[in-house]
């Protein structure tokens, strides 16, 4: 009886003990959170942006080459995404510019991220016109288009706005937000940067989440 007893107190504290580095595992892996709340690139926000918010979502739109592509395609390494237009007389341009140089800057540091531009304005902006856009900007920088309903789609699921101006031709503005969004394989996006950040502060913001990551 006492034999069998001490087999069974045995058998509990191996099953205790393997229990118990299992949870390590499991906390120390950073499978499970147990401080519900905390934001791992705490230290490398600017904004009130939050990783795993509603800002973004799956889409499917059309690049330059006149490809169908969906966000698993774009979205393999950090991206910089900014929605605007090619026919744009100032603003757009600027902070393609922008993001192009802060990409430039993390390469330096050996840190590769891609630019992408998506259009808001498709009547225009052709896979073609998109094409020679980025090709301009930068030899990484991603272009999308799509149909006014794929537009419509993925300005929504990334809280943009855009509306075109009233115009009897072709030579009409859209007026439209101007935020850079930072997307990170994995945690989809996690920061965005207003148009008064400059190139290098984009760089080193972006730098601290690929290094958090």
């Amino acid at each position: 009886m006492s034999r069998s007893l001490g087999l069974l107190i045995s058998l509990f504290a191996l099953i205790l003990l393997l229990l118990s580095l299992f949870v390590f595992w499991i906390f120390t892996s950073g499978q499970i959170n147990f401080a519900k709340g905390v934001d791992p690139f705490a230290e490398c926000r600017m904004s009130k942006a939050l990783g795993n918010s509603n800002i973004g979502g799956e889409f499917e739109l059309i690049n330059q080459d006149g490809q169908i592509v969906t966000d698993k395609d774009i979205f393999k390494e950090p991206t910089i995404l900014y929605f605007g237009y090619t026919f744009c007389p100032d603003i757009c341009p600027l902070d393609v510019y922008r993001n192009a140089e802060a990409v430039d800057l993390l390469d330096k540091n050996e840190m590769s991220v891609t630019p992408v531009f998506v259009s808001i304005d498709p009547e225009r902006d052709t896979p073609e016109v998109i094409g020679d856009f980025v090709k301009y900007h930068h030899p990484k920088m991603i272009g999308l288009t799509g149909s006014k309903d794929q537009i419509d789609h993925v300005s929504k699921v990334y809280k943009t706005y855009y509306k075109a101006q009233n115009s009897n031709d072709d030579l009409y503005l859209v007026d439209h937000s101007t935020l850079s969004y930072l997307i990170l394989p994995k945690y989809g996006f996690v920061e965005f940067f207003r148009r008064d950040k400059s190139a290098d502060e984009i760089a080193n913001i972006t730098a601290c989440f690929i290094e958090n990551s």
